[in-house]
């Protein structure tokens, strides 16, 4: 038996994806994801230029917690 390639070892890394791409992704606004920046519910995970990148996983668990807190 041959071992597999070495690159099938490799993790796999999470998708960026840039505010109003998220913030499709999540249904709510891309002023909403500013906010939650601002707030700290909500951390880039990296930068493009001045763009900041998201997690899909960050910002599907901030969406949850703001649904979660009372009005």
């Amino acid at each position: 038996m041959t071992p597999a390639p070495s690159s099938s070892r490799v993790p796999l890394l999470p998708a960026l994806v840039p505010g109003p791409l998220a913030a499709r992704e999540a249904g709510v606004a891309p002023a909403t994801i500013r906010k939650w920046v601002q707030l700290g519910r909500l951390a880039a995970a990296g930068r493009v230029g001045r763009a900041q990148l998201f997690r899909l996983e960050d910002v599907f668990a901030a969406e949850r917690a703001a649904s979660r807190r009372p009005a």
